[in-house]
C-alpha cells in the first residue's frame, strides 16, 4: 500500500497551487544517513578528490559526463544536482534531455564530447567487461594525456559519488547550484 503525503494533495501546502491543478505526489523518501556528518574526514577527502579531478576538465563537458554516469547509475540526487549545475553554466535543455540517448542523438554533441560520453559509459558499466581499446583510443585522440587523466579521474569520482548518494538515499529536488 502506498502512502500519499497529505501536504502534497492540500493546495494550501503550495501557495501557487489551486485545487484543480495541484499535483498529487508520493512523499519524499528519508535520507538513510549523512556521510558529511558521520564520516566527515571521508566526505572532505571526496570533495578534495572531486576538485582535483575536475581541475583539468572543461566545466560543460564535466557536467555532461556527470549527468550521464548518474543516469546509468540511477542516481536521482546527482542527476538533479548536475542538471541544475549544467543549466546554470549555460548548457541547453535540449542537449541535457538527449543525454540518455546520446548514441542516437550524436548530432547534438561534438566529436570530443562523444568520445568523453563513450568513455564515461565504458568506465561506468565495468560489469559488462572492460574499457574497450577503441573507446579508449577515441578518447585519447581528442584529449591530451593530462586531460585524459583528469577525465578518467572525474568519471571515477562521479561513480563514487553516485554510489554514496544511492546507498544513503540522498533526496533529489532540493539542490541549488549556489549550494556547492
Amino acid at each position: 500500500m502506498t502512502t500519499i503525503d497529505p501536504t502534497m494533495t492540500d493546495p494550501t501546502a503550495d501557495p501557487t497551487a489551486d485545487s484543480t491543478t495541484a499535483p498529487v505526489r508520493a512523499p519524499e523518501h528519508p535520507q538513510r544517513l549523512s556521510m558529511a556528518d558521520l564520516a566527515p574526514g571521508f566526505y572532505r577527502a571526496m570533495r578534495q578528490l572531486d576538485a582535483a579531478a575536475r581541475a583539468g576538465v572543461d566545466p560543460t563537458l564535466l557536467e555532461l559526463v556527470k549527468i550521464r554516469a548518474s543516469q546509468i547509475n540511477h542516481c536521482a540526487f546527482c542527476i538533479d544536482m548536475h542538471t541544475k549545475d549544467a543549466l546554470a553554466a549555460g548548457e541547453s535543455v535540449e542537449r541535457i534531455v538527449q543525454l540518455s540517448a546520446w548514441e542516437e542523438s550524436r548530432h547534438f554533441y561534438s566529436p570530443r564530447e562523444l568520445a568523453a560520453l563513450a568513455l564515461t559509459e565504458a568506465v561506468t558499466v565495468l560489469t559488462d567487461g572492460f574499457v574497450p581499446d577503441e573507446v579508449y583510443a577515441e578518447a585519447a585522440a581528442h584529449f591530451d594525456g593530462t586531460e585524459l587523466a583528469h577525465l578518467v579521474a572525474a568519471i571515477t569520482v562521479i561513480n563514487a559519488w553516485n554510489r554514496i548518494a544511492v546507498t544513503t538515499r540522498m533526496v533529489p529536488g532540493h539542490y541549488r547550484p549556489a549550494d556547492r
